[in-house]
């Protein structure tokens, strides 16, 4: 008798075996773990999805009253609100991602140890569950955007707003490599665990995130440019509020290493999703 199987699970022999059309096939389980991972961000709170918009809100204030007021550090003239907004804009989403990727094994492990789909589901619905909170504060703002544009403040909105949806995939691309580079290694040492927030902390104020890039020497914007995320900022900074320039050599090298990152986090993610059972 002939037996024809829709779907047959054997192991992964290769490293870098990254089967897209498996994925896709599982696109409903993506779309449901977004679903979950909103729905348990938000559960029992009391103001619930409101903290989208809350969030955001207060850490820009912070910034603004602690790094413009008191510290009185240089905005290149840009409205400091605004200036503070666009940068966490962008690094609420990508540090975010990287937190919640990073625990991806053992956030899951009880799902893991009882069903089988591909593992990377649970990593690229978390990226794309981000992007409804990073939505939300886009479109916040783009309020606050053409706020001061139509009152004649030194906001310069041009066409490379263009940019945005590639600005956008290249940081969610790296959270989701340094998330599952970490996730993959944490599986046999919690102490990095331990070490990822305050290690995401730290890397904020290496990126222009609070202060403008034209306050470091040319010695220091060329180092601090080769952090992969400090492109990204000055280049949706420039397209929204005109403000500094695009480094588009240094943009470039941000995306090698994006893909470098991205690509040796597949193989490290293939590799320790065999045993990780046996280590969590």
């Amino acid at each position: 008798m002939n037996e024809h199987w829709t779907t047959v699970i054997k192991p992964k022999t290769r490293l870098l075996d990254l089967n897209l059309k498996e994925l896709w096939k599982y696109k409903d389980l993506i779309v449901m773990f977004v679903k979950r991972d909103f729905k348990t961000m938000y559960k029992q709170t009391i103001l619930g999805p409101l903290w989208i918009v809350i969030n955001p809100m207060m850490t820009t204030l912070m910034f603004t009253i602690v790094f413009g007021g008191i510290a009185n550090i240089s905005t290149d003239g840009m409205p400091q609100f605004v200036f503070y907004m666009a940068g966490n804009t962008l690094w609420s989403y990508f540090s975010t991602c990287l937190t919640k990727t990073a625990n991806t094994f053992i956030d899951n492990s009880a799902v893991f140890g009882k069903v089988y789909f591909p593992r990377l589901v649970t990593p690229i619905s978390t990226v794309l569950s981000g992007l409804i909170n990073f939505f939300v504060q886009f479109c916040m703002f783009m309020i606050f955007v053409l706020y001061y544009t139509l009152t004649g403040n030194a906001v310069h909105p041009n066409t490379y707003i263009l940019l945005t949806p590639f600005l956008l995939l290249i940081i969610a691309m790296l959270s989701l490599g340094f998330g599952i580079i970490i996730s993959s290694l944490t599986t046999k040492y919690r102490d990095l665990a331990v070490l990822v927030t305050f290690g995401v902390q730290l890397w904020m104020y290496i990126t222009p995130i609070v202060y403008p890039i034209s306050q470091l020497s040319a010695k220091g914007q060329s180092i601090m440019l080769l952090n992969p995320v400090a492109p990204i900022v000055e280049t949706f900074r420039y397209a929204f509020l005109g403000s500094g320039t695009i480094p588009w050599f240094y943009l470039g090298i941000g995306v090698i290493t994006t893909l470098i990152v991205l690509f040796v986090g597949i193989i490290l993610f293939n590799k320790v999703q065999k045993t990780f059972m046996d280590t969590i």
